[in-house]
């Protein structure tokens, strides 16, 4: 048994991290010979719920688990991590412009990536996941600045699996005989989901999904819109947000950073855009199809884009710009 390695979950009182703390737990994302100890951030009015998480992680009397950290405090939860998974952010109430809404997240993530500079090891993996994700995970990064702006993440794998699943739903096969669907750009209704490039094995010969579907106006128009529209249509069937496949998604992020994606595969993630070879502007957090090995992303390069999907590529990154300026006001920078 190695030693074990410290994982922190914000907003741990939450329901995503209350459908993700036993997946992590048991060791379906860090591996099943990989002890962890779980570090359990939330606010203070929070703290008595948290103490009834910890209760269950105990109950589940899981081998891997060697302690839980239930804390509201900063300098206990960034110590020595691992691994951060970012959950906890400021929802959207109701009469809140969006502009408030990013007030409230800058103060959170400047404050949290100042945690990971200060206490945090140098290596950690950090995943965002509270929304605006994109813009979060930037301003978290830009707030930490010893750490490498390429160990930051945001999550657009719930997007990537709910692609994959309406195409495999569509043919007709499983969802893992559908591969490389791509979201391009923000995890918000602007983000586009790019069927181009996607294989989908049928009766054991993996065809492209136009031809594998067989219907180019429902991939240009309801397929889009479904999966940019997901979250609000779940919310709306269940009362609350989809919590279970959050959780999922995650686990899939993490795993694939953790163990690399498997070969011939890419996945999509929000990462630093610098330099990248699609023309999307520099120091943005931008999902794009990516590859990883050794613990590091690489982004997919040379994949032929139409102006189809350029113009929607160039559309959700104009919001993305506009977040980014919007949000650094915010800063004090």
């Amino acid at each position: 048994m190695s030693d074990p390695i410290k994982v922190l979950v914000t907003g741990a009182a939450g329901q995503i991290a209350y459908s993700l703390l036993y997946s992590i737990a048991k060791g379906d994302v860090f591996g099943k010979d990989q002890p962890l100890v779980l570090v359990l951030l939330d606010i203070t009015p929070m703290l008595p719920v948290l103490d009834g998480v910890v209760m269950e992680l105990q109950d589940c009397a899981l081998p891997l688990l060697r302690e839980v950290i239930p804390t509201d405090k900063e300098e206990v939860a960034f110590k020595d991590l691992d691994a951060a998974i970012l959950v906890g952010s400021m929802p959207r109430k109701e009469g809140m412009e969006r502009k408030d809404l990013l007030k409230a997240n800058v103060n959170i993530f400047k404050s949290q990536g100042a945690a990971l500079d200060k206490y945090a090891k140098k290596t950690v993996k950090v995943l965002v996941v509270g929304n605006p994700a994109n813009t979060n995970c930037l301003i978290a990064s830009k707030s930490a600045p010893s750490i490498p702006k390429e160990n930051f993440s945001c999550l657009t794998r719930l997007d990537h699996n709910r692609a994959r699943s309406q195409v495999a739903i569509r043919v007709g096969v499983p969802a893992d005989n559908v591969k490389n669907v791509i979201i391009w750009g923000n995890h918000s209704s602007t983000q586009y989901p790019d069927v181009h490039h996607t294989k989908v094995k049928v009766h054991g010969k993996e065809i492209g999904a136009y031809e594998a579907v067989k219907d180019d106006s429902w991939l240009k128009g309801d397929f889009i819109s479904t999966v940019q529209q997901r979250g609000a249509a779940v919310i709306k069937a269940r009362k609350l947000s989809s919590a279970m496949s959050a959780a999922k998604a995650i686990c899939d992020h993490m795993r694939d950073i953790w163990f690399g994606t498997p070969e011939g595969e890419f996945t999509s993630m929000g990462v630093y855009s610098s330099g990248n070879s699609y023309g999307v502007p520099d120091d943005l957090i931008y999902s794009f199809p990516v590859v990883i090995k050794g613990k590091s992303w690489k982004i997919v390069d040379g994949l032929e884009i139409n102006d189809f999907s350029r113009g929607k590529m160039n559309a959700t990154a104009a919001e993305l710009v506009e977040e980014r300026d919007t949000a650094v006001t915010f800063l004090g920078v």
